[in-house]
């Protein structure tokens, strides 16, 4: 097999991106056939033993690719834009091949994207009748009242269509601006936004935080991070 960079081994494993790598080869915390790693080191997956933090690392059988991806406002999730506008492939060119991502959001929202290479998991995750629950908050203009909570987890026709239930709460008021959780278990074309505008409710930020169990943690905005193995059994079963 040809030689490749050490970094390339890391992020094709799966484990972290080539930035990534580069830095913890720099510190010293890799080993190549038991000897400590210097940037530009090229090895042979086939047979070479690389070693991280004393634990061996391996290319996954199925060798496939799943990363969250904690999205800002201003990217599209197209894989081009006609328009010119920036994509979220921009910001998860490191990863090293090409993902897709599973669902979308619209550009003036941010937030949890997964991506993937694994066509399987995409079509499970994007069918309308899965059951892992999308959780997002959102931040609209004034006091929102019970009433209005109560209109909008109550069932509603947007586009023709009869949306599954929606639950939805308060997590508070600050004086001018309430910040609503909604669960949704299903994600048709802009509904959050098209909810709220049956209720005259001015959205000031729209974010997705948590796909199930699975949430952003304290990624922070732009950047992107392997799914663990544990994230990824939960979201095949």
């Amino acid at each position: 097999m040809d030689s490749i960079k050490l970094q390339k081994y890391f992020s094709d494993c799966g484990i972290m991106s080539r930035r990534a790598a580069e830095e913890e080869i720099k510190k010293g915390l890799v080993r190549v056939n038991g000897e400590v790693a210097e940037l530009g080191l090229r090895i042979d997956p086939e047979r070479d033993t690389v070693e991280y933090k004393g634990r061996r690392v391996t290319q996954s059988k199925d060798d496939k690719c799943y990363i969250l991806l904690n999205k800002p406002r201003g990217f599209v999730t197209t894989l081009s834009d006609e328009k010119g506008r920036k994509t979220v492939f921009e910001l998860v060119a490191d990863v090293g091949r090409r993902v897709y991502p599973v669902g979308r959001l619209d550009m003036d929202s941010d937030g949890m994207l997964i991506l993937t290479d694994d066509g399987d998991l995409t079509n499970r995750l994007t069918h309308p009748k899965h059951e892992i629950p999308k959780i997002y908050h959102v931040s609209v203009y004034g006091e929102v009242r019970e009433q209005t909570l109560d209109a909008l987890s109550q069932p509603m026709i947007l586009d023709g269509y009869e949306i599954l239930p929606v639950k939805v709460s308060s997590l508070g008021y600050d004086g001018s601006v309430t910040l609503l959780e909604f669960t949704l278990y299903e994600g048709r074309n802009r509904q959050i936004r098209k909810m709220c505008d049956t209720q005259a409710l001015r959205i000031k930020r729209l974010c997705r935080v948590a796909i199930g169990k699975i949430s952003l943690g304290d990624l922070e905005v732009g950047k992107w991070r392997y799914l663990t193995e544990s994230e990824v059994e939960y979201l095949k079963n």
